[in-house]
């Protein structure tokens, strides 16, 4: 036993032994600093005022930027969006990309400054340059994780560095280097693994292989990204809260970091997440102003001497500032600012706030510093984007081989019982499913416009479906196509292939809220339908799931002889067929991530461990397995979510005419849509969030509405409940707004609407028995949302859900103050 005064010492040594702090590995870089160029930023930087220093911190959207503005304003760098191109022209030719690329080239070089800086324009191309048409796309980085080789993935960004640079652009925001943690992020495809090993070891590949020798024509800036734990959030909500400890925060989620950098990675991108101490108990707030993380870990200890830039509107997020003024995010350590819409209003906030001495100007010459150093080393004082040798090159965009055989690689065999893979080359194949020939769907999020939603085969001029590939092996005669599997006889066949999946998402609408399910058939029922048509009838049915994640499948596993996860292949289908015929490939894929045994994540024993993959010739059965899943849900429901971003299964947005003066419209998922009738427009905005909130412009008798046909006992399900939502008053209404649930008439909220602030979001709990009171039933709702007016409203509208206990929140409100028309 210990004496008294082994344990007072004992006791006295815990509190300096839990209060020792986390030290962060110094990375050693491959680009060292060169004392010229040290020198002549010194010499540039010297001749700045400070506008033409905050200009230089500036990063705003092609669709919100000017040439002339670039030059007027000094402006420092541009992006572009998923789902912004030359002339918001999707269609845009490649030489339009470069023509606009020189244009702000040139903008940047005829400013008044003593030195001019050329402006670098960032493009998110994180699976080929995913924004130009025609260009080859490479699977997403979860199918590269599978093929475990650095020496492909280097490769690739080989040829990624060419593509955008025969665009114009000479830097992207990849690779990701999230160790995702949660199958029900919507960015785990982003993740290359659940292993930090994988990640650390592809992303510094990739970086080698984008950035080359930096300044040269073949080489491109990589963003390390996103710093730090986007992949840990608890539920695996995204922007969500990290809840881990500073030691784990740097073990795990920070191996990526280490490869990269020391891969000579000269862009680190912060993280939108924020981040829960649980060794401290302390709530961190948000990445984007944590200084200790962005600057004591990152650049001091990590020895990172590169820029950090900020997310999308990602200053905003953190706690007391705006989109246009962040004293906290500079003084963190963010260089660059990506304000994509009002960076006017930023650069005059900013300058006001150093003149105020909230940012320390020395804070501001860092800034540039880094800024100059990255532009320097990328060579873009040399040469302007037309003068590359890539520039306006079509063939720069294509690398088909190194894409199909990423495919090949990266392909994983879950079972294959009686071997009845590879199928032979004289087979009569039955082609069924959604995603058989559907390059939509192959390429998933990211790919055209941000979601990857909106596009056709014909988008793909360059690319191959599934189908395709198949057709082009087997022969057309020997391939027939049935997306549902129904009216076609199996037994014409010698095999089935069922081409299913997930269709396309990206950040926050492609998350699985906290009470669903990994269930694919929850959410995609038709791929259910599809193999129940066709299994049981003596021919082997072959399932290929292209998927952004691995799911509870085990419906579709049973009904399969053979079951291939594809991930999200890119653009050439055809190293499916490469793989699945004799003759072909084989199998080399690994699973990157524990594949799921029960329908909601638990954490138990996987189905399928990390590393699994059978090859041909391996006899592993897999037996019949359970398909229990819970009817209701992942837990006991506390929220229902009814639209977030866009309109949440089963529901969805409509826009109605009370009297039936014209159709009702149905509002798709395309996020940059606009939606009109003669009394109403719907169109996408901003609120908290890129791209989270749609905006409602009223100009006589009109509805915005939920709807699913089934309906929810909401009485029962969810005890001291509120309608809960997010809106941003822009036009006060010039009539009543009514609130409603179902047909009814519902409530007034003029008394509330009349007491919130216009052009800034508030938050509406309006508790059920409100709407109970006002004859509504709650024990069988199909319309859980109805906004109505007859006059001129403008606002926008975000996260509209049923909560329950929010009806006790004190911001709930009074029932008196919503009038009933009755």
């Amino acid at each position: 036993m210990l004496s008294r005064l082994a344990l007072s010492l004992l006791f006295v040594a815990l509190p300096a032994l839990a209060a020792e702090p986390v030290r962060w590995p110094a990375v050693q870089s491959p680009v060292q600093r060169d004392s010229a160029l040290e020198a002549r930023i010194d010499q540039i930087l010297a001749g700045m005022t400070l506008a033409q220093k905050v200009g230089q911190m500036t990063q705003p959207e092609i669709k919100f930027v000017t040439p002339e503005q670039v030059r007027r304003f000094y402006i420092g760098s541009v992006l572009n969006g998923g789902g912004a191109w030359p002339g918001n022209n999707k269609y845009a030719a490649l030489q339009d990309w470069v023509q606009l690329a020189e244009a702000y080239h040139q903008a940047s070089m005829s400013t008044d400054m003593k030195t001019p800086v050329p402006v670098i324009w960032g493009t998110d191309a994180v699976h080929g340059h995913n924004n130009v048409l025609g260009a080859t796309l490479f699977p997403h980085n979860m199918a590269l994780g599978a093929t475990r080789n650095p020496a492909l993935v280097a490769e690739i960004g080989t040829a990624v560095a060419r593509q955008v640079r025969a665009s114009g652009i000479p830097w992207t925001f990849a690779p990701t280097l999230a160790v995702s943690q949660d199958l029900r992020w919507g960015r785990a495809y982003e993740s290359y693994s659940a292993d930090p090993a994988v990640v650390e070891q592809l992303g510094a590949a990739f970086v080698r292989g984008l950035q080359g020798q930096l300044g040269s024509d073949d080489s491109a800036l990589a963003t390390a990204k996103h710093f730090i734990g986007d992949g840990g959030t608890h539920l695996g909500r995204d922007q969500g809260q990290t809840r881990t400890s500073e030691k784990l925060l740097r073990d795990l989620h920070g191996r990526g970091y280490y490869g990269a950098l020391g891969a000579g990675a000269q862009t680190v991108m912060a993280s939108f997440n924020s981040w829960f101490d649980t060794a401290h108990n302390q709530d961190e707030g948000k990445l984007h102003g944590h200084r200790h993380l962005l600057t004591t870990a990152l650049k001091e200890q990590m020895g990172f001497d590169g820029l950090v830039v900020s997310d999308w509107n990602g200053i905003g997020q953190v706690a007391g500032c705006s989109d246009t003024r962040c004293a906290q995010a500079i003084n963190a350590g963010v260089d660059l600012v990506m304000v994509p819409e009002h960076w006017q209003a930023f650069i005059r906030d900013t300058i006001a706030l150093v003149e105020r001495g909230e940012i320390p100007l020395a804070r501001i010459d860092d800034a540039v510093r880094r800024i100059l150093r990255v532009k320097l080393r990328a060579g873009l004082f040399d040469k302007s984007p037309a003068q590359n040798r890539f520039a306006g090159k079509a063939e720069a965009l294509q690398a088909r081989e190194l894409a199909r055989r990423a495919v090949r690689e990266s392909l994983v065999l879950l079972k294959n019982e009686g071997q009845v893979l590879p199928l032979g080359r004289d087979a009569r194949v039955l082609v069924v499913g959604k995603s058989a020939d559907s390059l939509e769907n192959q390429t998933g999020g990211w790919t055209l416009s941000w979601q990857g939603t909106g596009n056709r085969n014909s988008d793909f001029a360059n690319g191959q479906s599934v189908l395709a590939g198949l057709r082009e092996q087997l022969g057309q005669q020997r391939v027939t196509f049935s997306i549902d599997g129904k009216d076609v006889r199996v037994a014409d066949f010698d095999a089935v292939i069922a081409v299913i999946g997930e269709t396309p998402y990206a950040e926050g609408v492609g998350d699985i809220p906290p009470w669903g399910t990994l269930r694919h058939a929850d959410r995609h029922p038709e791929d259910l339908a599809a193999l129940q048509a066709v299994s049981g009838q003596g021919k082997p049915v072959i399932t290929v799931f292209i998927a952004g994640r691995p799911l509870f499948v085990n419906e579709l596993l049973n009904l399969s002889d053979a079951f291939v996860a594809a991930w999200l292949p890119g653009t050439e289908g055809g190293g499916v067929a490469d793989v699945l015929l004799q003759g072909g490939a084989g199998f080399k894929g690994k699973l990157p991530f524990a594949w799921p045994r029960e329908a909601c994540p638990r954490g138990g024993k996987p189905l399928f461990a990390m590393g699994y993959g059978l090859h041909y010739g391996q006899k592993i059965r897999v037996p019949q397995l359970s398909t229990q899943h819970p009817e209701g849900g992942c837990a006991a429901s506390k929220e229902l979510m009814i639209f977030e971003r866009s309109a949440q299964a089963p529901y969805a947005l409509i826009l109605n005419s009370p009297s039936n003066q014209w159709p009702e419209l149905r509002i798709g998922d395309d996020l940059n849509g606009t939606w009109t009738r003669p009394d109403i427009e719907l169109t996408t905005t901003d609120m908290h969030q890129q791209q989270d909130a749609k905006r409602l412009r009223w100009s006589g008798p009109a509805k915005v509405l939920a709807y699913a046909p089934q309906r929810v006992d909401l009485q029962k399900t969810y005890r001291d409940a509120a309608l809960v939502f997010d809106l941003r008053v822009e036009q006060a209404a010039t009539q009543p707004v009514r609130l409603a649930m179902g047909h009814d008439q519902g409530l007034d909220l003029s008394a509330p609407l009349a007491q919130t602030p216009m052009n800034k979001p508030r938050r509406f709990v309006v508790p059920l028995s409100c709407f109970a009171a006002a004859g509504t039933d709650l024990t069988k709702v199909e319309i859980p949302f109805a906004l109505s007016t007859t006059g001129a409203f403008t606002a926008s509208l975000a996260r509209v859900r049923i909560e329950a206990g929010a009806a006790r929140r004190p911001e709930a409100i009074a029932c008196s103050a919503l009038k009933s028309p009755y």
